[in-house]
């Protein structure tokens, strides 16, 4: 056992031995390797330094090509460039007459030339082809505004009236000569103003004219562009002032626009005027509707993308035009008030009232502040003026000192033409209430019932006061009768008698037969008084009959009779002399106060003449008393209130 353990160890060292024997080996092979490659990086290091100056070299080489390449590229980039410049300055400097398109891509051909020298660095003639460039872009524009002053004149010409009425409806197309004027109530027809011009309003068609032809404005528009890019805004605008102001100044003097102030306006002659107003009302539509509203179109595709220039070139070229007609307006609101003017001053508020949101929509934007100011200052002005009238008229109407006296006690002028003014008041109901509701803030119908309650009371108070020039007080009761009968005859058969309700009108009816019943009073009683009993008796001997009796005629004095008869005859005759010359207008209320009067009068003479005419008629000459026979006196009644000459009645 101890001789295998030996045996072990022994193997062990031999082991220990040749693994020492190994690793020595290995380590001697390993320095020589390390030496080996060692030789090899300073072989290598020599190698690199040899060649690096001709690595330099080639790399140089290298460089320099790229660098002529990239230099010949660029001097090919700016000998194209010169050579456009070139090009552009032949066709820049012929103008754009030949063809705009070509001529609008030469500029921009001539703006990126421009934008590519500048973006040079280091090109010494950089700034000489900038600046030459610069000029021949100047003349460019220069001669594109020309051109689109020349283009843009050549088509503006001033609108025919013919054209303009051809854009109407035709149901506000002129028959004849200038629009008329729609009457007022100096006898003319206002009848159903209001439906009709809320219908005309509402169903019409306008179409706008064609100021420049479609094909032209896409040219123009291109000209603005380029102006506006090359910063010449003002020079466009101007332009366009100058070619269009004038030619919309023209238009509307062709159709009979005239710029009137208020000392102009005074001196003219209320028919005139007139007319001359109802002929504005017609001209502010076809401006507004027609001629503006055509500009608004041009004016909008010529600066199409440019929206303030657009606003503003429309308030320039507009301006003056719409001056011309405000003017005019102006001048009416602010001369001297009169009734007369009511109306008209009306149809011009209405008009602007009409007209204002389309103002408001071609007028818009900052540039015609102005404008749409001008438009509400006279819409306002023109209300305030109308308000100020209606206080006016009342007061007029009360004051109305008019000394011609209606002899024959019928309705007087100022009681028609006031009824008629009220009337005319009504067509316009929705005018007012607009007006009113603008104002004052209230519905129409108070202020208007209002108004018109004022204007009647007026009218009867001014009536009462002319009524006082008769000397003869049947004749005074007979006028206000006949006065106060047409107007409540006349409420009953408007408007006004839902404002004024049936209560007035049934005590103004108490009122007409409260003076009927006094014209009767005064004019008959003195008569009726010669066929009373009373007085007829004797007053002692032999002038009774003498019969005695208890008969009718007992105790009457036959002298007493005569003269009661004679009397009556005279009485009656002068009543039917001056009667027959007045005159009640009415019809009915004609033939009920004559039935009035035969039913007292008749039958007091029948039982007169029953009673005592057996006194008279057997002596002689009696034909002298009793002349007239009941049928004749009825007969005779007949012609009473006709109106009739004094000629016609001794007749």
């Amino acid at each position: 056992m101890g001789i295998a353990v030996a045996d072990a160890d022994e193997v062990l060292r031999d082991k220990a031995a040749l693994m020492r024997e190994s690793l020595q080996r290995s380590r001697t092979i390993t320095e020589k390797v390390v030496s080996i490659i060692g030789s090899f990086d300073n072989r290598l290091s020599s190698l690199e330094t040899a060649m690096h100056p001709t690595q330099v070299r080639t790399h140089s080489v290298r460089k320099a090509h790229e660098n002529i390449d990239k230099t010949l590229k660029a001097a090919e980039g700016i000998l194209v460039r010169f050579d456009q410049f070139r090009q552009a300055e032949a066709i820049i400097l012929k103008g754009p007459n030949e063809s705009l398109e070509n001529y609008l891509q030469t500029i921009a051909k001539l703006r990126s030339n421009i934008q590519y020298f500048g973006n040079i660095k280091g090109f010494k003639g950089s700034d000489g082809i900038i600046n030459h460039a610069n000029t021949l872009l100047a003349k460019a524009i220069f001669k594109l505004e020309d051109g689109f002053r020349q283009l843009l004149l050549s088509y503006s010409k001033p609108v025919e009236p013919e054209c303009l009425f051809d854009c109407l409806p035709n149901s506000m197309r002129p028959s004849s000569g200038s629009p008329a004027h729609d009457d007022g109530p100096n006898g003319k027809n206002h009848s159903n103003h209001d439906s009709e011009a809320h219908d005309i309003a509402d169903a019409v068609v306008y179409t706008p004219p064609t100021l420049i032809p479609p094909k032209v404005l896409p040219l123009l528009h291109n000209l603005a562009q380029q102006m506006v890019d090359a910063g010449h805004r003002h020079q466009l605008l101007n332009t366009y002032r100058e070619a269009r102001s004038n030619v919309l100044v023209e238009s509307l003097q062709k159709l009979g626009v005239e710029k009137l102030n208020t000392e102009d306006v005074q001196k003219l002659q209320w028919e005139i005027l007139e007319a001359k107003i109802g002929n504005w009302i017609h001209f502010m539509r076809i401006a507004v509707k027609l001629l503006f509203a055509g500009e608004r179109i041009i004016c909008d595709e010529i600066f199409e993308g440019f929206d303030s220039l657009s606003e503003q070139c429309f308030a320039e070229a507009t301006t003056n035009s719409v001056s011309m007609l405000l003017s005019f307006g102006e001048a009416i609101a602010r001369s001297k008030r009169s009734p007369e003017k009511l109306f008209v001053l009306l149809d011009m508020y209405e008009i602007m009232q009409e007209l204002h949101s389309e103002i408001g929509t071609l007028f818009r934007g900052k540039a015609c502040v102005e404008i749409r100011v001008a438009a509400m200052g006279l819409t306002k002005r023109l209300a305030q003026t109308a308000q100020e009238t209606f206080g006016d008229f009342e007061e007029a109407v009360e004051k109305d000192a008019t000394k011609t006296a209606i002899s024959d006690g019928t309705v007087h002028p100022l009681t028609s033409y006031v009824i008629n003014y009220v009337k005319f008041l009504f067509d316009y109901r929705s005018t007012l209430k607009q007006l009113f509701q603008e104002f004052d803030g209230i519905e129409d119908s108070p202020q208007l019932a209002s108004i018109t309650t004022r204007i009647m009371q007026a009218l009867q108070t001014n009536l009462d006061g002319k009524s006082r020039q008769y000397k003869d007080i049947a004749l005074t009761h007979l006028f206000l009768m006949n006065n106060i009968h047409y107007i409540v005859r006349s409420v009953r058969r408007s408007e006004a008698k839902d404002l004024l309700g049936d209560d007035w009108v049934q005590r103004h009816r108490r009122i007409v037969q409260q003076h009927a019943n006094q014209y009767k009073r005064n004019a008959w009683a003195k008569i009726l008084q010669c066929l009373s009993i009373q007085g007829l008796a004797s007053s002692g001997g032999g002038s009774g009959n003498g019969d005695g009796g208890p008969g009718s005629s007992s105790g009457a004095s036959r002298t007493v009779v005569k003269d009661r008869f004679k009397t009556f005859n005279a009485m009656f005759e002068e009543l039917h002399l001056k009667q027959s010359q007045w005159t009640v207008p009415d019809s009915e209320l004609r033939e009920s106060l004559r039935l009035a009067i035969a039913e007292v009068l008749l039958p007091a003479y029948r039982s007169f003449v029953k009673r005592f005419g057996s006194l008279v008629e057997s002596g002689k000459g009696h034909q002298k008393y009793i002349k007239y026979t009941p049928e004749d006196l009825d007969r005779m009644l007949g012609e009473f209130f006709e109106g009739k000459s004094t000629i016609e009645t001794r007749r």
